[in-house]
């Protein structure tokens, strides 16, 4: 039998969890605990399991008039914990939050001219309909985790959105690897990308956390396809014996648990960000989540203890909004699965819960101009007076 459960917050916004298997119960499931009179933004995230041309359809059908955005996970983050079927549904109310989106098609060619102009056209849609520029704003973007192209689109967009900070998450399909699809408007997509701007009358504050070190041990990129995203040879040997050793694993033993367990991570400007491996292949080359090319110096990363990291950097966060009502939270799969090979999962789960993370398990995470790998990002929204982020 099927469950579903509802759970509202001092902003406004409400958020419903089910896990029907069905696509159109699962919205009626969605639209029959929501207070829809109340309603002025849909986000839903939902199982690839579920059939997003009838999801697209039935919100459609039954909650007329609200805009709905959304993807496919690789899991979703509900106020009852980590959930691997069903949806989770985010409904932000007409008072208080002020949200515009649009749809970016064919990402494989976007520039970032047609990026710039996406910004402007919707910053100019969220000043007409709040009156004029407002202290607390953040956008989110939501793309096809599978389009090779994430770097290319966030950087555009981070660009244009020219100091409104941006979080998200790329969609998955439960590392299956055949297809992500996101949802807006009664219309389903692939080779797309969601952007959406959003006004609050909350205090908000974004971030990014990880909790891995470097080590001294190195992996020069020396054969790759930077458009496959895939790297032939590390150190001139081949990519997949040259990591298992390095890391310390068996390489006929590599599995996506193994990359989450043991993260390469790249420098930029002084700080390290996790480039993650998607999966083996047959020929001994490693695809990853991210853009990679010749001549890239990897390190082997070693983990820091996830739940007191997170829990450190949580409460750092709820004392800069004047405490945590709701955090709309985009986590890398690898991170999940690093925790359930720990042993830890229900620990992480019930930080989670008690901070009030609602989101999704993504193939790669967005944090302003960045696509990050093995990362938790996210806007935390507060209960505390205005004030700017």
């Amino acid at each position: 039998m099927s469950a579903t459960s509802a759970r509202g917050y001092a902003c406004g916004v409400q958020t419903v969890w089910t896990d029907e298997e069905d696509a159109a119960r699962a919205v009626a499931a969605v639209a029959g605990a929501l207070d829809l009179a109340q309603v002025g933004q849909i986000m839903a995230f939902f199982s690839p399991t579920l059939r997003a041309a009838e999801l697209a359809s039935s919100f459609d059908r039954l909650c007329p008039d609200i805009p709905v955005a959304g993807c496919s996970t690789a899991g979703q983050i509900s106020p009852g914990g980590f959930t691997d079927g069903g949806l989770v549904a985010v409904a932000f109310p007409k008072r208080g939050f002020q949200i515009v989106s649009q749809v970016l098609t064919h990402v494989h060619h976007l520039t970032v001219e047609r990026g710039a102009e996406a910004v402007r056209d919707l910053r100019a849609q969220l000043d007409r309909v709040s009156g004029g520029p407002g202290l607390n704003r953040f956008a989110l973007c939501f793309i096809d985790g599978l389009s090779n192209c994430e770097e290319m689109i966030v950087s555009a967009l981070g660009w244009a959105l020219n100091g409104i900070p941006l979080v998200g998450g790329s969609a998955g399909d439960d590392l299956r690897l055949a297809g992500t699809t996101l949802l807006h408007n009664g219309q389903t997509y692939s080779g797309a990308a969601l952007l959406l701007l959003v006004e609050t009358d909350n205090p908000i504050r974004t971030f990014k956390h990880d909790n891995f070190d470097p080590t001294s041990k190195k992996l020069v990129v020396t054969a790759s396809n930077s458009e496959e995203r895939t790297v032939r040879e590390l150190n001139a040997e081949t990519a997949a014996l040259e990591y298992a050793a390095a890391a310390g694993v068996d390489y006929q033993g590599l599995t996506p648990m193994s990359f989450a367990a043991h993260p390469v991570v790249v420098r930029i400007g002084g700080d390290y960000y996790c480039r993650s491996i998607q999966k083996v292949n047959a020929d001994g080359s490693l695809t990853f989540f991210c853009a990679i090319d010749d001549g890239v110096v990897l390190t082997v990363a070693r983990a820091r203890d996830m739940v007191a990291s997170v829990e450190t950097e949580l409460a750092r966060i709820d004392g800069d909004v004047g405490g945590i009502d709701l955090v709309l939270g985009f986590e890398c799969v690898l991170r999940r699965l690093d925790a359930e090979t720990r042993q830890i999962k229900g620990c992480v789960c019930d930080v989670y819960m008690e901070n009030n993370i609602v989101g999704f398990h993504t193939y790669g995470e967005q944090f302003n101009g960045m696509h990050l790998n093995q990362t938790l990002t996210g806007v935390a929204i507060g209960r505390g007076r205005r004030r700017a982020h």
